[in-house]
């Protein structure tokens, strides 16, 4: 069975550490492309031309969002899901004017900025001064680019509520959560697996946002044995 992995804002495929080669041991992998198109929407169509009749999908953080829409508009094809450090509700008040803030450092030319204020909310505090852990997050940052990064901020302010949809999902879902994530709080993980019949959670204890890279053995194991149940 093939898998595809389609990661978040601001982060390349170098965000699936150790989970990728996991994966690879047992199945075929794509690496779904989150960097050319404005809207969830076009993320998802992408998405789905470039993938089989029937996948396994991995939504994390933005990326939960493109796997929302592929379930809305194509449910059938997928077969399991795991949804890491995401969320179902669209943007409120206060989020769009925290991007618009984002959107406008950017258009002034500190785009560095914006990297360097999310770097804290994006790992541990007990982290925030691992180098190579932030070396390898400054280089996603940096080969996603201010333009790049412009497109995918304007396409999650603009995204779907996917909490009227949750009960609709059907295939078996792992909702992926860390204890300490700066961007997602417990209660969205448990909303999630709350509204998707039979979902399951696993909480990720001393772990912030990035659990593919915080916390790679565990995060590599659940998925690869998430996959392999079937």
């Amino acid at each position: 069975m093939t898998v595809v992995l389609v990661t978040g804002q601001l982060l390349t495929h170098d965000a699936w550490g150790d989970s990728l080669p996991a994966l690879r041991q047992r199945h075929d992998v794509v690496l779904a492309d989150h960097a050319h198109d404005d809207t969830i929407g076009g993320m998802a169509e992408r998405l789905l031309a470039a993938a089989p009749a029937e996948f396994d999908l991995v939504g994390q953080a933005m990326g939960g969002f493109v796997a929302f829409e592929v379930l809305r508009r194509a449910p059938e094809r997928v077969r399991r899901l795991a949804l890491l450090s995401t969320l179902a509700p669209n943007d409120g008040p206060a989020q769009t004017e925290r991007r618009m803030g984002y959107i406008r450092l950017v258009e002034s030319g500190r785009y560095a900025d914006v990297v360097e204020e999310r770097i804290p909310i994006l790992v541990h505090p007990a982290r925030r001064e691992d180098r190579p852990l932030l070396g390898v997050v400054r280089r996603m940052a940096e080969a996603t680019g201010a333009e790049t990064f412009l497109t995918q901020q304007r396409a999650i302010m603009a995204r779907a509520d996917s909490r009227p949809g949750l009960t609709a999902i059907r295939c078996p879902t792992l909702v992926l959560w860390g204890r300490q994530d700066g961007i997602t709080t417990e209660q969205h993980a448990t909303e999630i697996a709350g509204g998707i019949p039979g979902a399951r959670l696993e909480v990720v204890e001393d772990c912030g946002h990035l659990t593919t890279l915080e916390k790679p053995a565990t995060t590599a194991r659940l998925l690869a044995d998430w996959f392999s149940d079937a």
